[in-house]
């Protein structure tokens, strides 16, 4: 097994590509990597001769309350799982301190605005999708890839990123890949290493209260309040589970919805036991007769 070559300086990162071609993919982490990760490291090498991974705990989208500290660090292991990869010398690793990606005297933070950027996260997480948008536009400024892959298990956050990119580096492609589940339906997550075993088994709540709103959008379900009410029926029989929001809203704005009638996201974030888990489903208008709102 070959292990990507580690880059701690975006100065060395930077010599290192230019000998390589030119087309680079990119795929941003926080580490603690998991199959989730790997498949957007699989389908950034099935595009592109080099590929990048980034591994930097960002200091700027945790709140004081939060987990920063304790966020898992595990960068050997990630490199080894990397490596398992079996992509060679096409695969680089770049795991900065956090003076190379905010030096001395760094003093701009970028803000998305619209629904994406102030909702759901926004108002539950104060700062944290500015903080993901300023690290983001920093690192992109950093690799300059042709394309970075984003998982859509964090939703919003693909969608702000994909705003960033627009306005910010033309002609950079973000991609969404689809959400990595365990077997029984648990969107793959760094934080799921937090969850005991009991915690672990009552957490497969949260998919399958997405998976009750998009039944009853299948059934003909419109009124976006019944179809929460199915979903938090299932939250609400989980011993020790917090929901902060379940909401359906707009899936290329994150407007809120009243009623069904366009492609929607269901999109939740709960603490259970002191661990704070989010996922998203996409919900579409069935074809049963519609029922009022």
């Amino acid at each position: 097994m070959t292990l990507p070559a580690l880059h701690r300086r975006a100065a060395e990162l930077g010599r290192a590509l230019a000998r390589g071609s030119a087309g680079t993919g990119f795929v941003p982490t926080m580490g603690a990597l998991h199959g989730g990760h790997l498949s957007l490291v699989a389908r950034a090498l099935r595009a592109h001769e080099r590929v990048v991974v980034s591994v930097f705990v960002n200091p700027t989208q945790f709140g004081p309350r939060e987990d920063f500290g304790a966020y898992p660090r595990a960068l050997a292991g990630d490199r080894r799982l990397l490596g398992s990869l079996g992509a060679g010398r096409r695969l680089l690793l770049y795991a900065p301190e956090a003076s190379d990606v905010y030096p001395a005297g760094f003093a701009t933070a970028v803000a998305v605005g619209g629904a994406a950027g102030i909702r759901l996260e926004g108002e539950f997480r104060p700062g944290h999708l500015a903080g993901v948008a300023t690290v983001v536009a920093r690192l992109f400024a950093l690799v300059r890839p042709r394309a970075a892959y984003f998982g859509l298990k964090d939703y919003q956050q693909y969608l702000v990123v994909r705003r960033l990119a627009r306005d910010l580096f033309p002609g950079l492609r973000v991609v969404g890949c689809p959400t990595v589940r365990e077997d029984d339906g648990l969107a793959m997550s760094s934080r799921n290493r937090y969850l005991d075993p009991v915690a672990r088994m009552r957490a497969v709540a949260l998919n399958r209260s997405l998976l009750a709103a998009a039944e009853a959008a299948r059934g003909g379900e419109r009124s976006v309040r019944r179809l929460r009410r199915a979903a938090l029926k299932v939250l609400s029989r989980v011993p020790g589970l917090t929901v902060q929001y379940f909401d359906i809203a707009d899936a290329r704005t994150l407007e809120p919805l009243r009623i069904l009638d366009r492609p929607a996201r269901a999109l939740t974030a709960c603490v259970l036991k002191g661990t704070r888990l989010i996922d998203n489903l996409a919900l579409e208008p069935g074809k049963g007769d519609a029922r009022r709102a």
